[in-house]
């Protein structure tokens, strides 16, 4: 199994920061792949942003570029979401996952995920 523990989750006014981060533990499974998903209520969970273990490519959706920011350090084995320019619309659960498909933005292509950390984004 692989563990996954997201920290960071707070509340904010619009227009400021917040860094998420995620640590993985776990010993017998090796994932391509980490992401970033966000459910606010009454929707769906949607994809945030990814990052490939071994080479560091990133990729975000549309809603979030050029505001977010993914990270992730092999070493630690953690991963960071860095937002900045939040919106109210960000208001939601965050969570972490991992999986094995390179550029993975549906939730069914990963195999692992945290409990999740709020994030509220006041107006």
């Amino acid at each position: 199994q692989v563990q996954l523990v997201e920290s960071g989750g707070g509340l904010v006014q619009a227009g400021g920061s917040l860094r998420l981060s995620c640590a993985r533990s776990g010993r017998t499974f090796s994932s391509s792949t980490m992401g970033w998903f966000r459910q606010a209520p009454g929707k769906e969970r949607e994809f945030v942003a990814g990052v490939s273990w071994s080479g560091g490519i990133t990729y975000y959706a549309d809603s979030v570029k050029g505001r977010f920011t993914i990270s992730r350090d092999n070493a630690k084995k953690t991963v960071d979401l860095q937002m900045n320019g939040l919106k109210p619309e960000d208001t939601a659960i965050y969570y972490c996952a991992a999986g094995l498909r390179l550029g993975a933005r549906l939730t069914h292509e990963y195999d692992y995920w945290g409990q999740g950390t709020q994030v509220t984004v006041s107006s």
